[in-house]
């Protein structure tokens, strides 16, 4: 399958529902991936749920700690000095080989006005290298950072971070998902899909956590908590 890029879309897909975005490629599996490779992200995707990490992260009233992560040109970012200015979105997602993540960024990045009108600075974490987040970013022309964290570090502070089952780890191997390529380390492990809003006082005054990462939160709702804070 081959997902559009930013730039193939059209004027009325720019504007259309993230919603609707991620139906069109769950549609899509449906319709060209093997039902037992499905049946492998479902199972994964369940033992998630049932394992409760989505229960345990980091939550509303919690104060996260400190993190300075590379963006995709290499500079440091921190969200102790986003924090002085603005209050702070963070996404944590899988990689640019995720449909649903691509589907989610480019969907902030359409919000991005509408977030700092809001008061809000956003930025976008994932496991994958400088070098990897520098493709995306210039791919999807991205106007927010895309942080490197490396080995997850961050997302297992914010108790986001998993190791692949090693039935899906073998499906993401068949199909040329190279994670310890992308990611500069052979764990094999990922952040579940998540999004936080924090206060400027560095507390999360809203969050978006998912065992299921074809699940992801609507960017009016997070414009909403952003101005409700």
């Amino acid at each position: 399958m081959k997902w559009r890029s930013l730039d193939e879309q059209t004027d009325s897909e720019k504007g259309m529902p993230l919603r609707l975005r991620l139906e069109e490629r769950r549609a899509m599996i449906r319709q060209y991936v093997p039902a037992e490779t499905q049946a492998v992200s479902a199972r994964t995707i369940e033992t998630l749920r049932q394992s409760g990490i989505a229960a345990r992260a980091l939550a509303v009233g919690a104060t996260p700690p400190a993190f300075t992560l590379p963006d995709q040109d290499d500079r440091a970012v921190s969200n102790s000095e986003l924090l002085k200015t603005a209050k702070l979105v963070v996404v944590f997602f899988r990689g640019r080989w995720c449909p649903f993540c691509v589907a989610q960024l480019e969907a902030m990045n359409e919000a991005l006005p509408a977030i700092q009108q809001a008061g809000g600075a956003l930025v976008a974490i994932s496991p994958q290298t400088v070098k990897q987040n520098f493709f995306m970013h210039d791919q999807h022309k991205l106007a927010f950072p895309l942080l490197s964290d490396s080995g997850n570090a961050a997302a297992r502070q914010f108790g986001l971070a998993y190791r692949l089952p090693d039935e899906q780890k073998a499906v993401y191997q068949r199909t040329f998902v190279n994670l310890p390529f992308i990611n500069g380390d052979s764990s094999w492990e990922l952040p579940l899909a998540a999004t936080y809003v924090f206060g400027q006082d560095g507390r999360v005054t809203w969050s978006s956590v998912s065992a299921d990462y074809t699940e992801r939160p609507e960017p009016e709702e997070i414009v909403r908590a952003i101005r409700l804070e």
